[in-house]
């Protein structure tokens, strides 16, 4: 058993996917930089309405709220963005695990590749 994160992977799935750490530790990453980005953000907006307390006074109930839903969609901004690239590193690295890529068997074809013979005539 491999562990990924909290859970854990049968060795048959990890042996499948040999890209699945890179992109265990790229989700991670993208989460934490989701939180980072909402805590500095709320903060940020936080500050922002309280410098400018003297010209829009208003509670401080909706200063929190208005603070915690601009970090809410700068985290989710940052995060969907983040989850995209990994999404793109996982494509990337199951396709760079083909037989062709790695150096053994034959290459594969692609179904609109079209056979030929010897003297490059179209083979049915």
């Amino acid at each position: 058993m491999v562990n990924l994160g909290l859970s854990r992977v049968d060795d048959a799935v990890a042996a499948k996917h040999p890209g699945l750490s890179e992109y265990a530790g790229c989700q991670s990453h993208a989460f934490m930089k989701g939180i980072g980005t909402f805590i500095t953000g709320s903060g940020a907006a936080f500050m922002v309405q309280k410098a400018l307390n003297t010209r829009l006074p208003y509670p401080l109930q909706w200063s929190l709220l208005l603070s915690v839903v601009a970090g809410s969609v700068a985290s989710y901004a940052v995060t969907r963005i983040e989850t995209q690239r990994c999404s793109e590193l996982w494509m990337y690295l199951e396709a760079a695990d083909t037989p062709q890529a790695r150096g053994t068997g034959a290459p594969l074809s692609s179904p609109l590749e079209t056979k030929r013979n010897q003297y490059g005539d179209v083979v049915d």
